[in-house]
């Protein structure tokens, strides 16, 4: 450890110990009670949010029981059930479940052929099934159905209900199927029903209208649902204008069916639980997938929600179709409308979709009469709105654009015109043929351009494509050189043979070959394992797998690079006093066991005995990120002078040329919405200029999402500092103010090369060795990082640590220390502190380690403040959840 940083004390350690041991004691499951009692509570948001969703659930439960043919009754059963028992059993806290449209057919089809009794009986063992497969774990095979199959059933089965309740709206009876509904259409609308039509009218007109009303009126009335909205509006007209259509009719609870053993063919009946264990598992867990997506990107409440546990939701599910059909009601799914208003409503636990099923069965018991005046047409006009919007136009869109169309269309018309269980199979069918078409579909061309040939293959190959290459390949002439472009994820061992062959026989008789791959990287034999970190980055290889850069520049400049004066690119530079040896610094090539850093075991004990500045600072190799000469490009090493810059060019080329060609045809529709929109970032990042930071890679981000702000050693000037550097402070004046950020991360690395200027010579970042030497504008700059080995130094702060552990060395060490003294800093600017006292803004602190590729995120994501005590851990972000991370 350097003798700059100072050593801890027995106490020091205690404390630090005990302070573990509190977090560690404060910890609780996502699940358990909160401190300070066990009494059952209730937050003021689950209330609202629970009355919110119950006036959706009631008139939707009574119209697809209508839908169904099943008793009025058994829609507010299963609402109550779905909302208490799969509410308080299910996986995913905010989804609300209850009958949904998407087995509204199923159920219809179940009905009619069985009677509604042994249907109760079926809903029983489709819920034994769900828990079966919930005990086999197999929840998340669900979502390995193709979404255009998904959504190709869903809106399968909305066309076959907007068909039947058409009849309804229009004043008949549906048919028995779609195709008969399509057919007794014209039959109907020469009988129509004037009162029923009215009614129908009147509701679609509310639905359609209640989103739309403008100004401060439309937010006062949109607080009541415009389903309730439709159906009351509909329930008056009807009544004051004294008309008598047919109405919802709730018999006796005395009366209530209650499930029978089924009676039929054994074949039948399986088919049938098979077709009710399907559609409302896969509707529930991708409803519930759809949930956790609404909740990230919920900004109020603030409240950290658990992730859906899928197999203890599909658990759940199964608990709630046992209890509905034991119950006469009708079979229980994950329903996205309602789970929507509730995560739009507010609400934050598990409590708001068990108190919905609460209201619905209080209303089920207490509200009959009310319900009794609801027209039987209110409610199928409400189902059939909702059975066309089950088309959606965004699902569409959405499978057009990724190619799955006819998978789409297949499983549309199977299910209107067979059934859901038959239209399903043919589109996973229609699937799995689209894919293997796709893997063995392989297009080759071959083009002569300036006396080469090239070839290109885009696609897969497999031995299917073997015949095609082998004759395309046959039509380079004998002695010409030859390109062989690759743009393909897979290569067969039949090709792979097809091309080695090819290759052997055309250079044997006088030609040339070469394999690129799309972005134009020379592609050799087939990597081995020494060689599988240049795969993902094959343009761009800014190391040299299995060589020692270090070693060569060290010879190197051994052999007269020293003499001339120069070094490699990147190098710091020489003051007017150094001579001899000093004359150029080593990029050190961060290739150490920690993956950062220099490899000389003497540097990490602080003592610098090679590529060292005659003022003793370190290179900035560890900064720029290589060593190589020349950017480091392949082709390029020590000597290669032009030739290295030469191929350096060809490389930005290539790469260039690879975005136009394959990148920029996908990105260009999105930048010119941003060139037309323009720019509103949600975060503001500042982080290091080190050309291993791909920030765009470590955050998963793109256009338009990050202001990004980069200069050596991550550093935020004071306002008031000598020397402030305005072009900073514009920034992040211009990101909070103008831009409206609603966040700012400090991004610091390990092998920093400015933090390594810092720890090696601090004294003269202030006083230059020679009087007569000006100040450089490096050394101005690295000033402003001074508080931060202040900071490190200063027995008033607790040292960073690393998720539980202390710091590798001094370097590390001064590097997390740097992040949270940079925040202080950033909270010193005018901007950045009305934005916290008003906020609206964030800070947050970022360690990124470059050997590691992990990241880290300070604790809390704010800097703590100045007062003693304080600890600053980063805790390693989990490849699952960045949440977890930040606890």
């Amino acid at each position: 450890m350097p003798a700059c940083v100072p050593t801890h004390t027995d106490h020091a350690s205690h404390t630090t110990r005990a302070k573990a041991a509190s977090r560690f004691s404060r910890f609780r499951r996502p699940h358990s009670p909160p401190p300070g009692g066990s009494g059952f509570r209730i937050a003021g948001a689950d209330l609202s949010a629970s009355i919110s969703v119950f006036l959706i659930a009631l008139p939707l439960s009574l119209g697809i029981a209508l839908a169904t043919g099943a008793p009025l009754q058994a829609g507010l059963v299963a609402a109550a059930v779905g909302g208490l028992v799969v509410g308080r059993l299910g996986g995913a806290p905010l989804q609300v479940s209850g009958p949904a449209a998407g087995l509204t057919v199923v159920t219809a089809d179940l009905i009619q052929l069985y009677g509604w009794r042994t249907t109760c009986a079926l809903t029983i063992c489709a819920g034994l099934a769900q828990l079966a497969l919930a005990a086999l774990r197999v929840a998340r095979s669900a979502l390995a159905v193709s979404p255009a199959i998904v959504h190709g059933m869903l809106a399968g089965i909305g066309v076959t209900i907007a068909l039947a309740q058409l009849h309804i709206v229009l004043g008949g009876t549906p048919q028995s199927s779609a195709v008969n509904n399509v057919r007794g259409l014209p039959a109907q609308l020469a009988n129509l029903h004037p009162g029923a039509l009215m009614v129908s009218a009147v509701t679609i007109a509310v639905l359609l209208a209640w989103p739309r009303i403008p100004g401060r009126a439309g937010r006062i009335v949109r607080k009541l649902p415009a389903t309730l909205a439709g159906v009351a509006v509909a329930t008056a007209v009807a009544v004051v204008a004294g008309m008598n259509p047919a109405r919802v009719d709730l018999p006796s609870w005395r009366s209530h069916a209650m499930p029978e053993l089924p009676e039929g063919p054994m074949l039948g009946l399986l088919a049938a639980v098979l077709t009710v264990t399907l559609v409302a598992s896969v509707e529930s867990l991708l409803s519930a997938v759809a949930v956790d997506k609404l909740v990230a990107a919920r900004k109020e409440p603030r409240v950290q929600i658990p992730r859906a546990r899928l197999d203890r939701e599909l658990a759940g599910q199964g608990a709630g179709n046992v209890v509905s059909g034991a119950l006469g009601g009708l079979p229980i799914t994950g329903v996205a409308v309602r789970s929507a208003a509730n995560v739009s409503a507010g609400g934050v636990s598990r409590h708001s979709t068990m108190l919905h099923g609460l209201w619905v069965a209080i209303a089920a018991l207490l509200l009959v009469p009310v319900l009794d005046l609801i027209p039987l047409a209110a409610l199928a006009a409400l189902v059939m709105v909702v059975g066309v919007q089950m088309v959606n136009l965004v699902h569409l869109r959405s499978v057009q654009r990724n190619r799955e169309m006819l998978v789409y269309a297949v499983t549309v018309t199977a299910v209107v015109f067979t059934g859901v269980l038959e239209g399903v199979v043919l589109g996973i069918a229609m699937a799995v043929a689209v894919a293997l078409h796709r893997l063995t579909r392989t297009r080759i061309t071959v083009e002569e351009e300036n006396g080469v040939h090239r070839v290109r293959a885009r696609g897969q190959l497999t031995f299917l494509a073997v015949p095609r290459l082998s004759r395309i390949l046959h039509q380079v002439p004998q002695d010409a050189d030859c390109v062989v472009e690759l743009d393909g994820s897979f290569m067969d061992h039949a090709a792979y043979e097809a091309l080695h062959d090819w290759q052997v026989a055309h250079i044997a008789q006088g030609g040339t070959a070469e394999f690129t791959g799309r972005a134009g990287g020379r592609i050799a034999e087939p990597a081995d394992e020494s060689h599988a970190c240049c795969r993902p980055w094959t343009p761009w290889r800014n190391h040299h797998c299995g060589e020692h850069p270090a070693a060569e520049y060290a010879d190197r400049g051994r052999s007269g690079a020293m003499e001339s004066g120069s070094g490699p690119p990147g190098s710091w530079p020489s003051g007017p006093g150094s001579s001899g040896a000093g004359s150029s610094g080593t990029g050190q090539p961060g290739t150490g066991p920690s993956g950062a850093g220099p490899t000389d075991g003497a540097h990490a004990h602080g003592t610098h005995t090679h590529g060292t500045h005659p003022d003793g600072w370190e290179s900035c190799g560890g900064e720029s990120g290589g060593s190589q000469s020349d950017g480091g490009q392949p082709g390029s090493g020590p000597g290669a002078g032009g030739a290295g810059r030469t191929s350096s060019s060809r490389q930005l080329a290539s790469g260039l040329s690879s975005f136009q060609r394959n990148t920029a045809p996908l990105v260009r529709g999105e930048l010119a919405r941003l060139a037309r929109e323009g720019q509103r970032p949600s975060q503001l990042f500042l982080t290091c200029a080190d050309s291993r930071l791909v920030t765009s890679m470590i955050t998963s981000s793109g256009p338009g999402d990050l202001f990004t702000v980069r200069n050596v050693g991550n550093l935020v000037p004071l306002p008031e500092a000598d020397g402030a550097d305005d072009s900073v402070a514009a920034a992040i004046e211009y990101a909070v103010e103008v831009l409206q950020v609603e966040s700012i991360t400090i991004c610091g690395h390990s092998g920093c090369g400015a933090m390594q200027a810092l720890l090696n010579t601090p004294a003269l970042l202030n006083t230059p060795a020679d009087p007569d030497e000006p100040q450089t504008p490096l050394r101005r700059w690295l000033r402003h990082g001074l508080p931060s080995l202040e900071r490190m130094r200063s027995r008033h702060h607790s040292w960073a640590r690393i998720a539980g552990r202390l710091p590798a060395d001094a370097v590390e060490q001064l590097c997390l220390t740097n992040v949270v003294q940079q925040l202080e800093h950033l909270r010193a600017h005018d901007a950045v502190a009305r934005g916290l006292a008003e906020g609206r803004l964030e800070l947050h602190g970022m360690y990124f380690h470059v050997g590691e590729a992990q990241a880290y995120l300070l604790a809390g994501g704010v800097a703590p403040g100045h007062g003693g005590g304080d600890e600053e851990v980063f805790n390693r972000v989990a490849p699952t959840s960045l949440a977890a991370s930040r606890a």
